[in-house]
């Protein structure tokens, strides 16, 4: 039972960070410019929705990273 909650957090956590990485503008502007993350740096709070951005993304990874190696020690069976 555990491992299956663990296993849909996980499929879960692995989404929201693809999503979160696709959001974030590159070089050439990324998919963001699709979503209106592209007005440029002239916009109004555009490098606080950046950081805040950031901040979730690291967050989700290192959720994905401790769900990552729950999964690990629950399928070896070491826990």
């Amino acid at each position: 039972m555990a491992t299956a909650i663990l296993t849909v957090v996980h499929v879960i956590v692995s989404l929201s960070l693809i999503i979160l990485v696709l959001l974030h503008s590159g070089k050439g502007g990324g998919l963001s410019d699709m979503f209106g993350g592209g007005l440029g740096a002239s916009a109004a709070g555009s490098t606080v929705v950046e950081k805040n951005l950031d901040r979730i993304t690291v967050v989700a990874g290192v959720a994905f990273g401790f769900t990552t190696l729950a999964l690990a020690l629950r399928v070896d069976g070491s826990i």
